[in-house]
């Protein structure tokens, strides 16, 4: 159905989300991150702000355990297995090979905290794969509390007993003055009608993703102009 082809387009866009995903630039970086990096991550795993854990099916492990906030929203539209106050994850220490955090930490007011919960469920040597937006507008308010650069992630990933194994920045070039451009169109002709909303998406939104496209291709790359931050660090030491 239509329907289901534009919900598997909004996390792994192709083509087609070219003319339906008003955050195409953006979620198709994010997509490569997750398929590039996911091979680095094994074992057990953890999803911090899981969602509809859209990128499980790329990621090779043996055990993919999601947890959310505990609130009404997130309990009935998330795939949680597991829910928690924002404060302690409910896991033992050392439980976990991995953890993945997909563009939740500018969510956290407390980072220290966050980021000692993360090391504590970490075995030691374990992997934790983090995106962060850095070039974004203000969402989910009012719990959107930080943007960070890569030096300031990566000095407080460090300051927690992590060190760091690739960091990438995604979408570094004039897309992402064409997905903010994509962004405001899209806030301010938001409409409730699902139909109605994806036909003001191709019809208003899409012509600049094209545009977007082709001027990247022959436009200069600006690394300190970018979309999110991807860092996959091991945990060396005890927060």
């Amino acid at each position: 159905m239509l329907t289901d082809i534009i919900k598997k387009e909004q996390f792994n866009p192709g083509i087609i989300g070219i003319f339906t995903n008003p955050f195409y630039f953006s979620r198709r970086g994010l997509f490569r991150a997750m398929r590039d990096l996911g091979s680095e991550l094994s074992g057990r795993l953890l999803d911090i702000g899981c969602g509809t854990k859209p990128y499980e099916p790329y990621l090779s492990v043996q055990e993919y355990i999601g947890v959310e906030i505990d609130t009404e929203r997130s309990r009935t539209t998330s795939k949680a297995d597991l829910f928690y106050d924002g404060t302690r994850i409910p896991c033992e220490d050392g439980a976990f090979d991995a953890v993945l955090a997909n563009e939740v930490f500018e969510h956290v007011f407390n980072p220290d905290a966050f980021l000692m919960e993360v090391n504590r469920v970490l075995k030691p040597g374990g992997k934790f794969l983090i995106t962060v937006p850095f070039v974004w507008d203000e969402h989910e308010q009012p719990h959107d509390y930080a943007r960070y650069t890569s030096f300031g992630l990566v000095h407080i990933l460090r300051a927690h007993g992590f060190e760091v194994v690739r960091h990438s920045k995604s979408v570094s070039d004039t897309r992402v003055i064409f997905q903010l451009i994509n962004e405001y169109i899209y806030k301010k002709t938001y409409v409730q009608s699902p139909v109605l909303r994806q036909l003001l998406n191709t019809l208003l939104i899409s012509p600049w993703t094209c545009l977007g496209i082709v001027l990247s291709a022959v436009l200069p790359s600006n690394p300190d102009l970018y979309l999110d931050n991807i860092i996959l660090v091991r945990k060396v030491s005890n927060a």
